[in-house]
Formats: structure tokens, sequence, C-alpha cells
């Protein structure tokens, strides 16, 4: 449990974090996205760092628990799989980001996400 509640107190803030990001600048990142499927070099570099820290994640938490210990575990699963995704096929990687960005509502359904991720986590490492 230590393991799981130190992870959701840095994944927590992080995710808040990029949620308010997104939440407040979405025109920005979109033309940072942009900026960055052009750049095969950096979804590949993108990639080896999601997968590192994807790999040191399960490292410390492979917990497969029906709580919310388990949402950590499919952060670090993700991670594993879409920063291999980014080394292994980075030109596909790009051209699969690259429709999403057209939509208009992306940067909101994100901020979402991050925003849901960054709570939970945060209330359930920091009420301990």
């Amino acid at each position: 449990m230590a393991n799981s509640i130190y992870l959701a107190k840095l994944i927590g803030p992080v995710a808040l974090a990029m949620g308010l990001a997104l939440a407040f600048n979405g025109t920005v990142f979109r033309a940072m996205a942009n900026e960055f499927l052009a750049s095969h070099a950096l979804v590949f570099i993108s990639g080896f760092l999601t997968l590192v820290a994807g790999v040191a994640i399960l490292l410390a938490h492979n917990v497969w628990t029906a709580d919310w210990r388990v949402l950590i575990t499919i952060i670090g699963w993700l991670a594993v799989i879409t920063g291999a995704i980014r080394m292994i096929v980075p030109d596909r990687a790009a051209a699969f980001g690259r429709p999403y960005l057209n939509k208009p509502h992306t940067p909101k359904v994100g901020a979402a996400i991050w925003l849901i991720i960054g709570a939970l986590l945060c209330y359930f490492g920091y009420r301990h």
C-alpha cells in the first residue's frame, strides 16, 4: 500500500497540472502537438521517456485489485504500450494522432480525463 500512496501522490498532482494546462491553453497545446507530430525524433524520444516511466511504475506497482490502486497499474501499462509504439513505429504513431488535432473538443476531453485521474489519485494519495 505504501507504493500505491507514494505513486498516487506523485502522479496525481502532475495529472492535475496537465489537466489544468489543457483546459486553459487548448489552442497552444494544439499548436505544440502539431509541431511535435511533425518530428519523428520527438515522437521517438517521448516514446522512450514514456516507456521508461511506465516500466518504473510497473516495477514498483503491478497491482491488480478491485480498488483505486488498479488505476496506477493501468497508467503504467498504458505508458509502456504507448511508449513502445512511439519507439517502434514513430511515423504511424504520429499519423494516428494527427486526426484528433482537428477535432475541436480534443483539448477539453483530454483536460477532463487528466483532471479526473489527478483528482482521484490526489484524493486517495493524500487522504492517508
